[in-house]
């Protein structure tokens, strides 16, 4: 069983402190049933594939996936992205925010109707400034756990040249988003399982593709540069040696700004060497490309093997090695890569006191005029999403992923990640500042080679008991001369709640 996997501390206990903790546990459980500030709502994880028509009669296939948190009266909303998975245009990604409405028809019949708005491009596609749009209306069965059913949809880049309608397949899991108000996080909790999204492991990675004999570049040379990415991935165990994960990454060096990739993981592993070892294998698939790297229509496939050095309770260092292919186009490489992974939540550990830690989710727009490859410098606007945990009261780390939606820069797309310190100044308003490492390209910004910083500061207004809007202005630079350096302004509103987990004590 691997550590991760296992339940905490029942080892090193024994059997007197396990009868104890659950005794504790049956207390805090009669005492929190009046009073634990945990609140849960229905929310659904959603997945569609579809073939957009482009100019010339051109085909893509195209798949999206979001996570919808219920908001009441058949209404949700959550984050979303779609990317190009057949064709021609692999590298073709946007994420952004979608919105709908769902209401019971007759029997286990449903109707779906929603509208999604995003900011991205890629994969030389006629996107224009990059702001996708797409309302679509679903007709679906429910078979209890999850639903699934046709979609009819329309995709349209509002200044660019693709307009599409079409049908398509969809499929929705049901499941719950578990949370703790903000006014109440730190409180004790008899909170059982997991909240928030429900992922147990975190992954900051760094690593190295060292392309094949026959990769090429979409223009048609050789493809035989080293490249490095940075990403971050995000795990769940399914039992005691299986997980599935989502990651998402993009090149940081390697003369292929612009390349970033989305896949779904599924692994094992076991320790070797109790709270030391841990040795596991996994494999991935998803979407890629961007960069000018030959993909083809975008489907990307990579299975590795690691090592897991455990260097405190919640904290490891991995080590993984492998191989990652684009099936429709000649990309091949061997891997490396070396990740710093996070424990979260850790649900199975009933010993240890429960309480809720402080997360934000933040979505926004940006705003900064970007030099671009050609020489201009022009102003550039961007959809931002960024996701907060925090490790103390006052600090947190994020990631985030910032695309382009006007401006000339369809398809310019960043990945960052960092920490954060944020601060209350008077009444409802608070402030932060936060810095920002990750990679970015595209859109014919000039990030030279995709390594980018971005250190800033903001200033926030509480809108409510969880809401809040916060301005902040910042810096954006390639981490090499003669690239991007602009100043930065941004508005965005901010979910603050609390989640299940033992760090924050």
């Amino acid at each position: 069983m691997s550590d991760f996997l296992r339940p905490r501390r029942f080892a090193w206990l024994g059997l007197p402190s396990l009868l104890a903790g659950l005794g504790l546990a049956a207390c805090d459980a009669a005492w929190a049933q009046a009073q634990d500030p945990l609140v849960s709502t229905p929310a659904q994880i959603k997945l569609g594939i579809e073939k957009v028509q482009l100019p010339g009669d051109e085909k893509m296939g195209l798949v999206g996936t979001t996570y919808l948190v219920d908001v009441g009266h058949g209404f949700h909303v959550g984050p979303a992205a779609y990317g190009a998975i057949s064709g021609q245009r692999g590298g073709l990604f946007t994420v952004g925010v979608e919105g709908g409405w769902q209401r019971r028809l007759a029997g286990p019949l449903a109707l779906d109707l929603g509208f999604y708005a995003g900011g991205g491009g890629g994969g030389a596609a006629p996107v224009g400034g990059g702001l996708m749009l797409r309302p679509h209306a679903d007709l679906l069965w429910d078979f209890g756990p999850f639903l699934a059913g046709l979609s009819w949809s329309q995709v349209r880049f509002a200044n660019g040249d693709i307009n599409s309608r079409q049908l398509g397949l969809v499929w929705s899991a049901r499941s719950d988003f578990r949370f703790v108000p903000s006014d109440r996080v730190g409180e004790r909790s008899a909170m059982g399982g997991r909240s928030g999204m429900g992922f147990d492991r975190l992954h900051a990675v760094f690593g190295a593709y060292e392309p094949r004999p026959g990769a090429r570049r979409n223009s048609g040379g050789e493809l035989a540069s080293t490249i490095a990415f940075v990403g971050t991935r995000v795990e769940r165990a399914l039992g005691d040696h299986v997980y599935w994960g989502l990651e998402a990454g993009g090149a940081a060096s390697g003369g292929v700004a612009g390349y970033a990739e989305y896949l779904g993981t599924l692994g094992t592993e076991t320790t070797v060497w109790p709270g030391v070892l841990t040795l596991g294998g996994r494999v991935a698939l998803g979407m890629g490309g961007g960069g000018d790297v030959g993909v083809g229509g975008g489907l990307l496939m990579k299975a590795g093997v690691y090592g897991t050095l455990r260097l405190t309770r919640e904290l490891g260092l991995t080590l993984e090695g492998g191989y990652t292919r684009a099936p429709q186009g000649s990309f091949r490489a061997l891997h490396t890569a070396a990740s710093l992974n996070w424990i979260l939540d850790d649900p199975s550990d009933i010993t240890a006191p429960a309480r809720s830690i402080r997360s934000e989710w933040v979505g926004g727009v940006e705003r900064y005029p970007a030099q671009r490859n050609d020489g201009s410098r022009r102003m550039l606007q961007a959809v931002t999403l960024k996701a907060n945990r925090f490790v103390t009261r006052h600090v947190y780390l994020s990631g985030q992923a910032h695309s382009a939606y006007g401006g000339g820069a369809g398809g310019y797309t960043a990945g960052l990640f960092g920490a954060g310190v944020q601060f209350p100044v008077f009444g409802p308003v608070h402030a932060g500042a936060e810095a920002l490492i990750g990679a970015a390209g595209g859109g014919g910004v000039a990030t030279q080679g995709g390594a980018i910083m971005q250190p800033g500061a903001y200033v926030g207004v509480d809108l409510g008991r969880s809401l809040s809007l916060r301005v902040g202005a910042g810096k954006i630079k390639s981490l090499r001369a003669k690239g991007l350096d602009a100043n930065v302004v941004d508005v965005a509103l901010a979910f603050t709640f609390g989640i299940a987990g033992h760090g924050n004590r």
